[in-house]
């Protein structure tokens, strides 16, 4: 369970990005944040993976609070926290496998990684996930020969290479043609049944939102102001998240916490 409290988030001596945002997230469900640019939804990714610092409050996964953590035992945190890019982020002069198995350098030596000496139960696993997702054919192929959707596929099993208590991605699909990036979607709620895994995905596409996840929350000036299953997010709701004034915010709080 993921269990975010009070948490704030500021830059310097401006008003807070995240502003005492509360949120709770278990079994594996698969969870979409919404609303628009300067919302707070990756400063919120972030701080959950402590790329970025909270300025206070809580973060606590499956009893770890992981605010609390420096040194090795932030390092040794994190590696239960998957995390899927908008850019890739792969070495395009590596291989698919090589790419993949970086999600294991929290759990191998130096020397082994530099070497590119890894276990046979990693390199197992790693075939087993990129079938699972369509590369095991690329196995071989560099990275910068691949499609954006491949590319993709390639990230997410980077992530589950790491065995992740939760799985986090920002905008996902923003750099995707829309039928990949439905594909994309669907592989990630797939992945979150079979593996009981929850994700977090931040998304600009409300469509998506409301296909592929079980839960929505929408933000809008670092809080949240609409918390429910998607059905529920109706024409009110998406004005109060994309234009709504301060008022509309705070009653919107209001019905998100009750």
């Amino acid at each position: 369970m993921l269990k975010i409290s009070d948490l704030v988030k500021r830059y310097g001596g401006g008003e807070p990005v995240l502003k005492n945002l509360d949120l709770t997230i278990e079994g594996e469900s698969v969870v979409s944040i919404i609303g628009s640019s300067g919302a707070g939804k990756s400063t919120l990714l972030r701080c959950i993976n402590r790329l970025v610092e909270p300025t206070s409050g809580s973060i606590t996964l499956n009893g770890t609070e992981l605010t609390r953590l420096r040194g090795a035992e932030l390092r040794r945190a994190r590696r239960k926290i998957g995390m899927v890019f908008q850019g890739f982020n792969l070495v395009e002069r590596l291989t698919v496998m090589e790419n993949v198995q970086s999600g294991r350098l929290g759990y191998i030596s130096t020397w082994a990684a530099l070497m590119r000496r890894y276990p046979k139960e990693d390199i197992r696993r790693a075939y087993e996930l990129m079938e699972r997702v369509g590369i095991a054919h690329y196995a071989d192929k560099r990275a910068d020969e691949l499609s954006g959707g491949e590319r993709q596929r390639v990230g997410v099993v980077r992530a589950l290479m790491q065995k992740p208590e939760i799985l986090l991605a920002d905008e996902p699909t923003a750099s995707l043609d829309p039928k990949t990036s439905e594909q994309i979607m669907g592989l990630l709620r797939d992945l979150s049944r079979e593996l009981k895994l929850p994700v977090l995905i931040n998304i600009h596409n409300v469509h998506e939102a409301k296909e592929y996840t079980d839960r929505i929350v929408g933000m809008r000036y670092g809080r949240i102001i609409f918390d429910d299953l998607p059905r529920a997010l109706d024409q009110e709701a998406m004005d109060r998240i994309y234009s709504g004034s301060p008022a509309a915010d705070r009653a919107g709080e209001m019905r998100a916490a009750s």
